[in-house]
Protein backbone atom coordinates (compact mmCIF):
# COMPACT_ATOMS: atom_id res chain seq x y z
CA UNK A 1 0.00 0.00 0.00
CA UNK A 2 1.15 3.24 -0.94
CA UNK A 3 -0.70 6.61 0.33
CA UNK A 4 0.06 9.70 -1.17
CA UNK A 5 -1.01 13.40 -1.00
CA UNK A 6 -4.34 14.56 -2.66
CA UNK A 7 -3.13 18.13 -2.28
CA UNK A 8 -3.17 19.56 1.13
CA UNK A 9 -6.44 18.18 2.59
CA UNK A 10 -6.92 14.64 1.15
CA UNK A 11 -4.56 11.49 1.15
CA UNK A 12 -5.31 8.50 -1.09
CA UNK A 13 -4.26 4.79 -0.13
CA UNK A 14 -3.37 2.73 -3.29
CA UNK A 15 -3.50 -0.57 -2.75
CA UNK A 16 -1.79 -3.38 -5.12
CA UNK A 17 -2.82 -6.33 -7.02
CA UNK A 18 -5.37 -7.34 -9.96
CA UNK A 19 -8.84 -4.98 -10.59
CA UNK A 20 -11.13 -7.67 -9.19
CA UNK A 21 -13.44 -8.80 -6.26
CA UNK A 22 -10.98 -9.51 -3.48
CA UNK A 23 -9.10 -5.80 -4.51
CA UNK A 24 -13.02 -4.62 -3.87
CA UNK A 25 -13.23 -6.36 -1.20
CA UNK A 26 -9.80 -5.18 0.26
CA UNK A 27 -11.04 -2.01 -0.37
CA UNK A 28 -14.45 -1.97 1.48
CA UNK A 29 -12.67 -3.66 4.48
CA UNK A 30 -10.01 -0.42 4.20
CA UNK A 31 -13.16 2.11 3.91
CA UNK A 32 -14.53 0.51 7.14
CA UNK A 33 -11.45 0.60 8.93
CA UNK A 34 -11.15 4.28 8.68
CA UNK A 35 -14.70 5.33 8.72
CA UNK A 36 -15.30 3.47 11.99
CA UNK A 37 -12.23 5.31 13.29
CA UNK A 38 -11.23 8.31 11.89
CA UNK A 39 -8.55 10.09 12.37
CA UNK A 40 -9.17 13.64 14.01
CA UNK A 41 -10.78 16.14 11.08
CA UNK A 42 -11.48 13.54 8.74
CA UNK A 43 -15.06 14.60 6.74
CA UNK A 44 -15.05 11.90 3.77
CA UNK A 45 -14.06 8.48 2.99
CA UNK A 46 -14.16 7.06 -0.49
CA UNK A 47 -13.35 3.81 -2.34
CA UNK A 48 -12.59 3.49 -5.53
CA UNK A 49 -11.17 0.31 -7.61
CA UNK A 50 -8.09 -0.08 -6.08
CA UNK A 51 -7.80 2.96 -3.86
CA UNK A 52 -9.13 4.64 -0.82
CA UNK A 53 -9.29 8.62 -0.50
CA UNK A 54 -9.55 10.41 3.14
CA UNK A 55 -10.70 13.68 2.82
CA UNK A 56 -9.69 16.07 6.37
CA UNK A 57 -10.41 19.50 7.63
CA UNK A 58 -7.16 20.61 7.28
CA UNK A 59 -7.21 23.16 10.25
CA UNK A 60 -8.70 20.07 12.35
CA UNK A 61 -6.06 17.46 11.17
CA UNK A 62 -2.85 16.30 12.44
CA UNK A 63 0.35 17.25 9.82
CA UNK A 64 0.51 14.70 6.67
CA UNK A 65 3.09 12.00 8.02
CA UNK A 66 1.00 11.64 11.58
CA UNK A 67 -1.75 11.53 9.91
CA UNK A 68 0.16 8.81 7.30
CA UNK A 69 0.87 6.77 9.94
CA UNK A 70 -2.47 7.02 11.56
CA UNK A 71 -3.77 5.93 8.20
CA UNK A 72 -1.24 2.99 7.56
CA UNK A 73 -2.44 1.50 11.71
CA UNK A 74 -5.68 1.34 10.45
CA UNK A 75 -4.72 -0.33 7.72
CA UNK A 76 -2.69 -3.19 9.68
CA UNK A 77 -4.81 -3.60 12.62
CA UNK A 78 -7.30 -5.83 13.13
CA UNK A 79 -5.23 -7.77 10.60
CA UNK A 80 -8.62 -9.50 9.79
CA UNK A 81 -10.12 -7.00 8.42
CA UNK A 82 -11.57 -9.00 5.67
CA UNK A 83 -13.96 -10.86 8.30
CA UNK A 84 -15.31 -7.27 9.01
CA UNK A 85 -16.53 -6.91 5.09
CA UNK A 86 -19.36 -9.42 5.22
CA UNK A 87 -21.27 -10.86 2.13
CA UNK A 88 -21.68 -8.54 -0.76
CA UNK A 89 -25.02 -7.33 -1.65
CA UNK A 90 -26.49 -8.81 -4.88
CA UNK A 91 -28.82 -6.48 -6.46
CA UNK A 92 -31.23 -7.34 -9.43
CA UNK A 93 -31.49 -4.53 -11.87
CA UNK A 94 -34.49 -5.15 -14.53
CA UNK A 95 -33.85 -4.26 -17.75
CA UNK A 96 -35.59 -3.19 -20.87
CA UNK A 97 -32.83 -3.80 -23.65
CA UNK A 98 -32.86 -2.83 -27.30
CA UNK A 99 -35.81 -0.71 -28.88
CA UNK A 100 -36.08 3.12 -27.88
CA UNK A 101 -34.28 2.18 -25.14
CA UNK A 102 -31.27 0.71 -26.26
CA UNK A 103 -30.65 2.57 -29.42
CA UNK A 104 -27.36 1.25 -29.82
CA UNK A 105 -27.90 -2.25 -29.48
CA UNK A 106 -27.58 -2.84 -32.91
CA UNK A 107 -23.93 -1.15 -32.49
CA UNK A 108 -22.43 -3.63 -30.31
CA UNK A 109 -23.97 -6.54 -31.95
CA UNK A 110 -22.13 -5.59 -35.40
CA UNK A 111 -18.94 -4.68 -33.11
CA UNK A 112 -19.24 -8.31 -31.58
CA UNK A 113 -20.19 -10.38 -34.62
CA UNK A 114 -23.36 -11.73 -32.51
CA UNK A 115 -27.29 -10.91 -32.81
CA UNK A 116 -29.21 -8.50 -30.58
CA UNK A 117 -30.61 -11.24 -29.08
CA UNK A 118 -27.30 -13.14 -28.13
CA UNK A 119 -25.86 -9.52 -26.47
CA UNK A 120 -28.87 -9.21 -24.91
CA UNK A 121 -28.55 -12.92 -23.53
CA UNK A 122 -24.72 -12.18 -22.71
CA UNK A 123 -25.10 -9.16 -21.08
CA UNK A 124 -27.93 -10.56 -18.81
CA UNK A 125 -25.63 -13.38 -17.70
CA UNK A 126 -22.91 -11.67 -16.52
CA UNK A 127 -22.22 -11.66 -12.82
CA UNK A 128 -20.98 -7.84 -12.75
CA UNK A 129 -19.16 -6.24 -9.43
CA UNK A 130 -19.30 -2.88 -8.50
CA UNK A 131 -15.49 -0.97 -8.63
CA UNK A 132 -16.82 2.29 -8.12
CA UNK A 133 -19.02 4.71 -7.60
CA UNK A 134 -18.41 8.18 -9.45
CA UNK A 135 -18.56 10.14 -12.97
CA UNK A 136 -22.24 11.33 -11.42
CA UNK A 137 -23.87 10.42 -8.36
CA UNK A 138 -24.70 6.83 -8.18
CA UNK A 139 -23.33 6.02 -11.43
CA UNK A 140 -21.71 2.41 -11.26
CA UNK A 141 -18.31 1.49 -12.89
CA UNK A 142 -19.27 -2.31 -13.68
CA UNK A 143 -16.34 -5.06 -14.15
CA UNK A 144 -17.47 -7.99 -15.40
CA UNK A 145 -18.54 -7.76 -18.77
CA UNK A 146 -17.98 -10.18 -20.94
CA UNK A 147 -14.90 -9.41 -23.17
CA UNK A 148 -16.66 -10.60 -26.31
CA UNK A 149 -19.22 -7.25 -25.70
CA UNK A 150 -16.76 -4.81 -25.05
CA UNK A 151 -17.12 -2.08 -27.48
CA UNK A 152 -15.69 1.13 -27.86
CA UNK A 153 -17.48 4.80 -26.59
CA UNK A 154 -19.22 6.85 -28.96
CA UNK A 155 -17.30 9.05 -31.45
CA UNK A 156 -19.46 11.66 -30.32
CA UNK A 157 -21.10 11.84 -27.04
CA UNK A 158 -25.15 12.31 -26.62
CA UNK A 159 -26.05 15.79 -24.77
CA UNK A 160 -28.30 14.13 -22.83
CA UNK A 161 -28.74 10.60 -21.94
CA UNK A 162 -32.10 9.42 -20.15
CA UNK A 163 -32.24 8.27 -16.69
CA UNK A 164 -32.01 4.61 -16.37
CA UNK A 165 -30.26 3.92 -19.44
CA UNK A 166 -27.48 0.88 -19.53
CA UNK A 167 -24.50 1.67 -21.26
CA UNK A 168 -21.20 -0.14 -22.69
CA UNK A 169 -18.08 2.00 -22.66
CA UNK A 170 -14.90 -0.19 -23.39
CA UNK A 171 -14.49 -3.27 -21.21
CA UNK A 172 -16.98 -1.56 -18.75
CA UNK A 173 -20.91 -1.44 -18.39
CA UNK A 174 -23.09 0.66 -16.39
CA UNK A 175 -26.38 2.32 -15.25
CA UNK A 176 -27.18 6.63 -15.85
CA UNK A 177 -29.09 7.69 -12.48
CA UNK A 178 -30.04 10.53 -14.06
CA UNK A 179 -30.20 12.49 -17.08
CA UNK A 180 -27.06 13.36 -18.35
CA UNK A 181 -24.07 13.96 -21.24
CA UNK A 182 -22.88 10.52 -22.22
CA UNK A 183 -21.12 8.45 -24.69
CA UNK A 184 -21.70 4.55 -23.67
CA UNK A 185 -23.38 3.25 -25.97
CA UNK A 186 -27.28 2.38 -24.92
CA UNK A 187 -28.87 -1.19 -24.84
CA UNK A 188 -31.55 -0.58 -22.71
CA UNK A 189 -32.98 0.97 -19.84
CA UNK A 190 -34.14 0.54 -16.30
CA UNK A 191 -36.98 1.80 -14.15
CA UNK A 192 -34.96 1.30 -11.08
CA UNK A 193 -33.79 4.62 -9.16
CA UNK A 194 -30.33 4.69 -9.21
CA UNK A 195 -29.83 8.16 -7.12
CA UNK A 196 -32.56 9.51 -4.87
CA UNK A 197 -31.58 12.22 -3.09
CA UNK A 198 -34.58 11.77 -0.26
CA UNK A 199 -33.07 7.62 0.06
CA UNK A 200 -30.69 6.79 2.54
CA UNK A 201 -28.23 5.62 1.43
CA UNK A 202 -29.04 8.12 -2.17
CA UNK A 203 -27.27 5.74 -4.27
CA UNK A 204 -28.69 2.53 -4.52
CA UNK A 205 -25.75 0.80 -5.10
CA UNK A 206 -22.21 0.68 -3.52
CA UNK A 207 -18.28 -0.34 -4.17
CA UNK A 208 -18.62 -4.01 -3.51
CA UNK A 209 -22.22 -4.77 -4.89
CA UNK A 210 -23.12 -7.56 -7.45
CA UNK A 211 -25.36 -6.76 -9.59
CA UNK A 212 -27.50 -9.24 -12.49
CA UNK A 213 -29.36 -7.74 -14.89
CA UNK A 214 -32.71 -9.20 -15.90
CA UNK A 215 -34.19 -8.93 -19.01
CA UNK A 216 -37.84 -8.04 -19.18
CA UNK A 217 -40.34 -6.86 -21.94
CA UNK A 218 -41.01 -3.13 -22.75
CA UNK A 219 -44.03 -3.37 -21.29
CA UNK A 220 -43.15 -4.34 -17.84
CA UNK A 221 -40.58 -1.65 -17.05
CA UNK A 222 -42.33 1.37 -15.59
CA UNK A 223 -39.81 4.03 -15.79
CA UNK A 224 -39.28 6.63 -12.83
CA UNK A 225 -39.68 9.80 -14.14
CA UNK A 226 -37.46 12.50 -13.70
CA UNK A 227 -37.31 14.91 -10.78
CA UNK A 228 -40.32 17.56 -11.81
CA UNK A 229 -39.67 21.03 -11.08
CA UNK A 230 -41.43 22.43 -7.88
CA UNK A 231 -43.48 25.26 -8.21
CA UNK A 232 -42.09 28.19 -7.03
CA UNK A 233 -43.99 29.86 -4.21
CA UNK A 234 -43.17 33.32 -2.83
CA UNK A 235 -41.55 33.37 0.56
CA UNK A 236 -42.73 35.91 3.54
CA UNK A 237 -39.35 37.16 3.47
CA UNK A 238 -36.59 37.39 0.28
CA UNK A 239 -35.52 38.61 -2.69
CA UNK A 240 -37.81 38.02 -6.00
CA UNK A 241 -35.60 37.79 -9.11
CA UNK A 242 -35.71 39.98 -11.96
CA UNK A 243 -33.19 39.46 -14.01
CA UNK A 244 -31.21 36.15 -13.52
CA UNK A 245 -28.02 36.77 -14.42
CA UNK A 246 -25.59 34.82 -16.65
CA UNK A 247 -25.64 31.91 -14.15
CA UNK A 248 -26.40 32.61 -10.56
CA UNK A 249 -27.06 30.17 -8.05
CA UNK A 250 -27.51 29.57 -4.65
CA UNK A 251 -24.34 28.24 -2.66
CA UNK A 252 -22.77 27.66 0.43
CA UNK A 253 -19.64 25.41 2.50
CA UNK A 254 -21.22 21.70 0.32
CA UNK A 255 -21.87 18.60 1.12
CA UNK A 256 -19.22 16.55 2.25
CA UNK A 257 -19.81 12.96 3.29
CA UNK A 258 -21.43 11.99 0.19
CA UNK A 259 -18.80 11.04 -2.11
CA UNK A 260 -18.71 7.36 -1.82
CA UNK A 261 -22.08 8.12 -3.94
CA UNK A 262 -20.28 10.47 -6.24
CA UNK A 263 -21.66 13.47 -5.23
CA UNK A 264 -19.01 16.19 -5.28
CA UNK A 265 -18.13 18.04 -1.91
CA UNK A 266 -19.76 21.50 -4.28
CA UNK A 267 -20.12 24.66 -2.46
CA UNK A 268 -19.27 28.24 -3.27
CA UNK A 269 -16.22 27.75 -6.04
CA UNK A 270 -14.14 30.80 -4.67
CA UNK A 271 -15.48 29.69 -0.50
CA UNK A 272 -13.52 32.39 0.93
CA UNK A 273 -15.06 34.99 -0.71
CA UNK A 274 -18.46 33.70 0.52
CA UNK A 275 -17.34 33.76 4.00
CA UNK A 276 -16.01 36.84 3.93
CA UNK A 277 -19.18 38.43 2.97
CA UNK A 278 -21.16 36.10 5.12
CA UNK A 279 -19.54 37.55 8.85
CA UNK A 280 -19.71 40.94 7.42
CA UNK A 281 -23.76 40.01 7.59
CA UNK A 282 -23.81 39.15 10.66
CA UNK A 283 -24.44 35.61 9.17
CA UNK A 284 -22.57 32.25 10.67
CA UNK A 285 -19.74 32.32 7.88
CA UNK A 286 -20.46 28.72 6.02
CA UNK A 287 -24.12 30.14 5.31
CA UNK A 288 -26.20 30.20 1.59
CA UNK A 289 -25.44 32.98 -0.47
CA UNK A 290 -26.13 33.49 -4.23
CA UNK A 291 -23.20 33.26 -6.42
CA UNK A 292 -22.86 35.01 -9.47
CA UNK A 293 -20.71 34.39 -12.86
CA UNK A 294 -19.37 37.38 -15.21
CA UNK A 295 -22.78 39.02 -15.41
CA UNK A 296 -24.89 39.20 -12.14
CA UNK A 297 -28.42 39.40 -11.53
CA UNK A 298 -31.04 42.49 -11.02
CA UNK A 299 -33.54 41.78 -7.64
CA UNK A 300 -35.68 43.08 -5.68
CA UNK A 301 -36.00 43.39 -2.28
CA UNK A 302 -39.08 42.84 0.01
CA UNK A 303 -38.00 43.75 3.62
CA UNK A 304 -35.27 45.88 5.04
CA UNK A 305 -32.19 44.14 5.26
CA UNK A 306 -28.16 43.90 4.84
CA UNK A 307 -25.93 42.57 2.29
CA UNK A 308 -22.55 42.27 1.51
CA UNK A 309 -20.76 41.65 -1.93
CA UNK A 310 -17.49 39.62 -1.88
CA UNK A 311 -15.23 37.84 -4.64
CA UNK A 312 -15.18 39.70 -8.36
CA UNK A 313 -16.03 43.42 -8.74
CA UNK A 314 -19.48 45.16 -9.41
CA UNK A 315 -19.93 48.78 -9.94
CA UNK A 316 -23.40 47.73 -8.58
CA UNK A 317 -21.80 47.47 -4.51
CA UNK A 318 -18.51 48.62 -2.99
CA UNK A 319 -16.82 44.94 -2.04
CA UNK A 320 -15.83 44.06 1.09
CA UNK A 321 -18.58 45.97 3.54
CA UNK A 322 -21.82 45.51 4.44
CA UNK A 323 -24.52 47.74 2.90
CA UNK A 324 -28.22 47.83 4.35
CA UNK A 325 -31.19 48.12 1.60
CA UNK A 326 -34.78 49.20 1.70
CA UNK A 327 -37.95 46.84 1.47
CA UNK A 328 -38.36 47.22 -2.26
CA UNK A 329 -35.36 47.97 -3.67
CA UNK A 330 -34.07 46.77 -6.75
CA UNK A 331 -30.12 46.24 -6.90
CA UNK A 332 -28.94 45.24 -10.04
CA UNK A 333 -25.19 43.56 -9.95
CA UNK A 334 -24.43 43.78 -13.96
CA UNK A 335 -21.40 42.94 -15.34
CA UNK A 336 -18.26 41.70 -13.08
CA UNK A 337 -14.63 42.33 -13.09
CA UNK A 338 -11.31 41.54 -11.76
CA UNK A 339 -12.34 38.03 -11.43
CA UNK A 340 -14.90 35.55 -12.49
CA UNK A 341 -17.66 35.19 -9.68
CA UNK A 342 -19.26 37.66 -7.13
CA UNK A 343 -20.74 36.62 -3.74
CA UNK A 344 -23.93 38.19 -2.30
CA UNK A 345 -24.44 37.28 1.37
CA UNK A 346 -27.87 38.22 2.62
CA UNK A 347 -28.67 38.92 6.36
CA UNK A 348 -30.19 35.93 7.47
CA UNK A 349 -28.93 33.94 4.73
CA UNK A 350 -30.86 32.09 1.57
CA UNK A 351 -33.16 29.20 3.22
CA UNK A 352 -33.75 27.02 0.51
CA UNK A 353 -34.71 23.73 1.36
CA UNK A 354 -31.40 21.55 2.18
CA UNK A 355 -30.49 18.72 0.51
CA UNK A 356 -27.83 15.62 1.45
CA UNK A 357 -27.40 18.75 4.96
CA UNK A 358 -26.45 21.34 1.79
CA UNK A 359 -28.14 24.33 0.32
CA UNK A 360 -25.81 24.44 -1.82
CA UNK A 361 -26.70 23.88 -5.59
CA UNK A 362 -25.70 20.98 -7.72
CA UNK A 363 -27.04 21.68 -11.21
CA UNK A 364 -25.79 18.27 -13.09
CA UNK A 365 -27.27 16.20 -10.18
CA UNK A 366 -30.50 18.72 -9.63
CA UNK A 367 -29.85 18.99 -6.15
CA UNK A 368 -30.18 22.20 -3.56
CA UNK A 369 -30.60 25.50 -4.39
CA UNK A 370 -33.71 27.04 -5.87
CA UNK A 371 -35.00 23.57 -7.73
CA UNK A 372 -31.43 22.10 -8.09
CA UNK A 373 -30.94 24.96 -11.12
CA UNK A 374 -30.05 28.37 -11.62
CA UNK A 375 -31.94 31.30 -10.72
CA UNK A 376 -34.85 32.35 -13.30
CA UNK A 377 -37.05 35.59 -14.02
CA UNK A 378 -39.60 35.27 -11.48
CA UNK A 379 -37.89 33.35 -8.57
CA UNK A 380 -38.33 33.97 -4.79
CA UNK A 381 -35.41 33.74 -3.00
CA UNK A 382 -36.11 32.60 0.55
CA UNK A 383 -33.97 34.62 3.14
CA UNK A 384 -33.87 33.85 6.97
CA UNK A 385 -34.31 36.87 9.82
CA UNK A 386 -30.86 38.73 10.39
CA UNK A 387 -29.75 42.26 11.16
CA UNK A 388 -30.98 45.33 8.88
CA UNK A 389 -28.74 47.63 9.32
CA UNK A 390 -24.68 47.96 9.36
CA UNK A 391 -23.06 49.24 12.37
CA UNK A 392 -21.76 52.63 12.20
CA UNK A 393 -18.99 54.75 10.33
CA UNK A 394 -17.38 54.18 6.99
CA UNK A 395 -15.22 50.71 7.04
CA UNK A 396 -14.19 47.77 5.54
CA UNK A 397 -12.16 44.38 6.15
CA UNK A 398 -8.20 44.48 5.84
CA UNK A 399 -7.34 43.85 2.73
CA UNK A 400 -4.60 42.21 3.51
CA UNK A 401 -7.45 38.69 4.06
CA UNK A 402 -8.07 39.50 0.20
CA UNK A 403 -6.33 36.94 -2.44
CA UNK A 404 -4.69 38.93 -4.67
CA UNK A 405 -7.25 38.57 -7.89
CA UNK A 406 -5.21 39.06 -10.92
CA UNK A 407 -4.95 38.36 -14.05
CA UNK A 408 -1.75 36.89 -14.90
CA UNK A 409 -1.67 34.82 -11.70
CA UNK A 410 0.64 32.47 -9.98
CA UNK A 411 -0.82 29.73 -8.27
CA UNK A 412 0.80 27.32 -5.57
CA UNK A 413 0.63 23.57 -5.81
CA UNK A 414 1.85 20.36 -4.65
CA UNK A 415 3.27 17.60 -6.95
CA UNK A 416 0.98 15.18 -7.81
CA UNK A 417 1.49 11.31 -8.08
CA UNK A 418 2.40 11.52 -12.09
CA UNK A 419 3.96 15.08 -12.14
CA UNK A 420 7.21 13.44 -13.15
CA UNK A 421 5.40 11.79 -16.43
CA UNK A 422 5.36 15.53 -17.99
CA UNK A 423 7.60 18.00 -18.73
CA UNK A 424 7.91 20.34 -16.18
CA UNK A 425 4.97 22.85 -15.67
CA UNK A 426 6.41 25.01 -13.04
CA UNK A 427 6.43 28.30 -14.29
CA UNK A 428 4.78 27.62 -17.30
CA UNK A 429 1.99 30.14 -18.75
CA UNK A 430 -1.27 28.28 -19.44
CA UNK A 431 -4.74 30.61 -20.76
CA UNK A 432 -8.06 29.69 -19.42
CA UNK A 433 -10.40 28.47 -22.11
CA UNK A 434 -14.04 29.52 -22.81
CA UNK A 435 -15.32 25.61 -22.18
CA UNK A 436 -14.49 26.26 -18.25
CA UNK A 437 -17.32 25.94 -15.34
CA UNK A 438 -17.64 24.71 -11.93
CA UNK A 439 -16.61 21.53 -12.38
CA UNK A 440 -13.04 22.74 -13.87
CA UNK A 441 -10.68 25.42 -14.89
CA UNK A 442 -9.67 24.39 -18.58
CA UNK A 443 -6.70 25.44 -19.61
CA UNK A 444 -4.68 25.91 -23.20
CA UNK A 445 -1.25 25.34 -23.36
CA UNK A 446 -0.36 21.89 -23.87
CA UNK A 447 1.84 20.00 -21.17
CA UNK A 448 3.73 17.20 -23.19
CA UNK A 449 4.59 13.98 -21.69
CA UNK A 450 8.27 12.70 -20.94
CA UNK A 451 6.94 9.31 -20.34
CA UNK A 452 4.87 7.18 -22.69
CA UNK A 453 0.88 7.19 -21.67
CA UNK A 454 -0.06 3.75 -19.20
CA UNK A 455 -2.99 2.67 -18.13
CA UNK A 456 -4.17 4.15 -15.00
CA UNK A 457 -6.60 3.00 -12.94
CA UNK A 458 -9.67 5.75 -12.02
CA UNK A 459 -9.15 7.07 -8.54
CA UNK A 460 -10.34 9.93 -6.32
CA UNK A 461 -10.05 13.24 -7.73
CA UNK A 462 -10.38 16.70 -5.50
CA UNK A 463 -10.58 20.78 -6.12
CA UNK A 464 -7.87 21.45 -7.01
CA UNK A 465 -6.33 18.56 -9.12
CA UNK A 466 -4.77 19.46 -12.09
CA UNK A 467 -5.43 16.37 -14.67
CA UNK A 468 -4.04 16.11 -18.36
CA UNK A 469 -6.08 14.14 -20.53
CA UNK A 470 -4.87 12.46 -23.50
CA UNK A 471 -4.89 16.04 -25.42
CA UNK A 472 -2.61 17.22 -23.11
CA UNK A 473 -4.54 20.14 -22.06
CA UNK A 474 -4.80 20.78 -18.24
CA UNK A 475 -7.66 20.75 -16.44
CA UNK A 476 -7.58 22.41 -12.91
CA UNK A 477 -10.91 20.72 -10.80
CA UNK A 478 -13.51 23.01 -9.25
CA UNK A 479 -16.43 22.26 -6.49
CA UNK A 480 -18.80 20.30 -8.48
CA UNK A 481 -15.95 18.06 -10.01
CA UNK A 482 -16.49 14.37 -10.69
CA UNK A 483 -15.28 12.40 -7.78
CA UNK A 484 -12.97 9.89 -9.20
CA UNK A 485 -10.80 10.24 -12.60
CA UNK A 486 -8.64 8.03 -14.86
CA UNK A 487 -6.45 11.26 -16.00
CA UNK A 488 -2.74 11.40 -14.67
CA UNK A 489 -2.61 14.20 -12.01
CA UNK A 490 0.66 16.27 -12.32
CA UNK A 491 -0.23 18.30 -9.13
CA UNK A 492 -2.78 19.93 -6.68
CA UNK A 493 -3.79 23.14 -6.12
CA UNK A 494 -3.47 24.24 -2.23
CA UNK A 495 -6.57 25.18 -0.14
CA UNK A 496 -5.23 29.22 0.14
CA UNK A 497 -4.86 29.34 -3.36
CA UNK A 498 -8.05 27.58 -5.01
CA UNK A 499 -10.18 30.45 -4.92
CA UNK A 500 -7.64 32.29 -7.48
CA UNK A 501 -8.32 29.55 -9.58
CA UNK A 502 -12.31 30.17 -9.23
CA UNK A 503 -11.96 33.84 -10.14
CA UNK A 504 -10.11 32.77 -13.51
CA UNK A 505 -11.87 34.53 -16.17
CA UNK A 506 -11.72 32.83 -19.74
CA UNK A 507 -8.66 34.38 -21.76
CA UNK A 508 -6.96 34.83 -18.28
CA UNK A 509 -3.04 34.21 -17.41
CA UNK A 510 -2.08 30.77 -15.09
CA UNK A 511 0.88 29.78 -14.02
CA UNK A 512 2.19 27.29 -11.29
CA UNK A 513 4.83 27.38 -8.67
CA UNK A 514 5.66 24.80 -6.44
CA UNK A 515 5.58 24.73 -2.51
CA UNK A 516 5.87 22.01 0.50
CA UNK A 517 2.92 19.92 2.10
CA UNK A 518 4.46 22.02 5.17
CA UNK A 519 4.17 25.41 3.73
CA UNK A 520 0.26 24.46 2.67
CA UNK A 521 -0.54 23.70 6.12
CA UNK A 522 1.29 26.73 7.34
CA UNK A 523 -0.41 28.89 4.93
CA UNK A 524 -3.95 27.54 5.72
CA UNK A 525 -3.41 27.55 9.36
CA UNK A 526 -2.83 31.25 9.16
CA UNK A 527 -5.48 32.01 7.37
CA UNK A 528 -7.49 30.75 9.79
CA UNK A 529 -6.35 32.41 12.70
CA UNK A 530 -7.06 35.97 10.67
CA UNK A 531 -10.52 34.82 10.02
CA UNK A 532 -10.75 34.28 14.09
CA UNK A 533 -9.91 37.42 14.45
CA UNK A 534 -11.67 39.24 12.10
CA UNK A 535 -15.33 37.16 13.72
CA UNK A 536 -14.13 38.65 17.26
CA UNK A 537 -13.89 42.01 15.67
CA UNK A 538 -16.95 41.89 13.73
CA UNK A 539 -18.84 40.01 16.65
CA UNK A 540 -17.68 43.45 18.52
CA UNK A 541 -18.94 45.71 15.87
CA UNK A 542 -22.19 44.22 16.01
CA UNK A 543 -22.87 44.75 19.21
Amino acid sequence: MTILPLGDAAAVQHLDGPIDAAMATRVRALAGAIARQPPAGVTDVVPAFASVAVFFDPVRAAAFEELRAELEALATSPPSLVVEVGAARVVEVPVAYGGADGPDLSVVAAHSGLTPDEVIARHAAGDYLVHAIGFAPGFPYLGGLDPRLATPRRASPRASVPAGSVGIGGAQTGVYPFATPGGWNLIGRTPLALFDPGRKPAALLRTGDRVKFRAVPASEAVFHSEPAAKPSRPAPAGMEVLKPGMFTTVQDAGRPGHRADGVPGGGAADTLALRLANLLVGNEQHAAGLECTLVGPELRFNRDTLVAWGGATTAALPSWRPVPVRAGDALTIGPLSRGCRGYLAIAGGVETPPQLGSRGTYVRGALGGFDGRALRVGDVVPVGAGCSRASTGQWHIDERLLPAYANPVTVRVVTGAHGADFEDWRGRAFTVSPQSDRMGARLVGTLPRLAPPRELVSSPVAPGTIQVPPDGQPIVLLADAQTIGGYPQVAHVISVDLPLVAQLRPGDTVRFTEVTLAEARRLVLARERALGLLREGLAQKFR
